[in-house]
């Protein structure tokens, strides 16, 4: 398969995966009613930024310069999306504190007014917390996997390609 597999398939393949864990992440969602935390939707964004940027590259793909551009630029963008993963996989771990906006804190205060602010103002749906997960792995920690092994992936592969194509080249030369 990876004879076959070209450089201009390369954005078609990163659109397929982008595209499959948003639909899972949806899934999720929607029909299991696992609701998102403010860090789940920014990994989704990432995935967004490169359905979007590999469908422009693939629509680009018999220019050379935009195609090598392009599949960058989506797998740095997965990969930026693999480290808030595990960033977020760090926050539901407690390594390190999340966002202030989505994690809970102590309250160190005795003000029944701040408390009452405090609770009241308290996200929904926290950050902190694994929602789920499977063999011990949350959906961050999948996600993490996932985004880093697209991103890194891509690269590696375009990268062979484009030696062996410059090694066909000379050889003919």
């Amino acid at each position: 398969m990876i004879s076959k597999l070209t450089p201009e398939k390369i954005p078609l393949l990163m659109m397929v995966a982008a595209a499959g864990i948003l639909g899972t992440a949806y899934f999720f969602e929607n029909v299991l009613g696992i609701l998102p935390c403010a860090l789940c939707h920014y990994q989704r964004l990432a995935w967004w930024l490169v359905l979007g940027v590999a469908g422009l590259t693939y629509y680009m793909r018999k220019r050379p310069a935009l195609l090598l551009s392009g599949i960058t630029l989506s797998s740095l963008i997965a990969v930026a999306g693999g480290f808030l993963a595990a960033y977020h996989v760090g926050v539901e771990q407690t390594w390190w504190e999340g966002p202030s906006a989505c994690s809970s804190s102590a309250f160190n205060t005795t003000d029944i007014q701040a408390l009452k602010e405090a609770i009241m103002s308290a996200p929904l749906i926290r950050c902190d917390e694994i929602a789920w997960s499977l063999f011990g792995i949350s959906m961050a920690g999948y996600n993490a996997i996932l985004a880093l092994g697209t991103g890194v992936s891509a690269l590696i592969l375009t990268r062979t390609m484009v030696r062996q194509k410059a090694t066909a080249a000379s050889a003919r030369a």
